[in-house]
């Protein structure tokens, strides 16, 4: 039986979301701060691009600065039919049941969110184990990707942590940022191409990989020693 965790980040790793449900999720995330903070269009726009490049998460900037509920937020946001807009890699359910070792999705979405996309792409058949925003908390706080104490956290909580368990979590993602926040706090850091990238990103010496596609996965990084 393989020893290997496989962490997988959602949005554009899983599935392509930059083709469609960005845009609609960004929408929404505009109305949502136009409306509650009584902002103009191009007002609300702007601050949500600055709480995300700041915080990491456009909900963290307002829970911290305006006392918005993060349930609220995340519902509203999210609350529209993904499905439709979805894409995502053929065979991808096949691919990722082939890849020995267990699977964990790691994702600053919600979870509500997370589960119906799991589920229509097939994927939570072979995915268990979720660790959205919601549960990526440190002492009462969120602290989504990328910080480091939140993410040796998650190692810890799957018994992960420690040299004994060296190379035995990888975390794919398709932020370079994240994963040389996950470098640091102990996982082995695979960067996920996305198909519209025609070269790929400069920098990140750090990664063990980059891969295109979850089959890629098993040719260059199985087994791990």
């Amino acid at each position: 039986m393989s020893r290997q965790v496989w962490f997988f980040d959602l949005d554009d790793t899983l599935h392509e979301a930059s083709h469609a449900i960005f845009a609609a999720i960004d929408a929404r995330m505009t109305d949502f701060v136009q409306h509650h903070l009584d902002l103009s269009r191009e007002q609300a726009a702007f601050l949500r691009v600055q709480y995300w490049r700041r915080y990491g998460a456009t909900m963290l900037g307002l829970v911290r600065h305006h006392g918005v509920n993060a349930q609220h937020f995340l519902r509203e946001v999210h609350d529209f039919p993904v499905e439709e807009l979805m894409r995502a890699e053929r065979g991808l359910a096949r691919m990722l049941a082939r890849l020995p070792g267990r699977k964990v999705l790691l994702t600053n979405a919600p979870d509500s969110y997370a589960a119906r996309v799991l589920r229509h792409l097939g994927l939570h058949r072979h995915i268990r184990t979720r660790y959205p925003i919601e549960r990526l908390r440190l002492h009462g706080h969120f602290r989504p990707k990328p910080s480091v104490a939140m993410l040796r956290a998650v190692l810890a909580r799957e018994g992960l942590a420690g040299r004994a368990n060296a190379v035995r979590a990888v975390l794919v993602d398709d932020s370079l940022q994240n994963l040389k926040a996950a470098r640091e706090a102990g996982f082995v850091p695979v960067l996920r191409i996305g198909p519209a990238a025609r070269r790929p990103l400069a920098g990140g010496r750090f990664l063990a990989a980059r891969v295109r596609t979850v089959r890629q996965l098993r040719r260059r990084l199985v087994p791990l020693r």
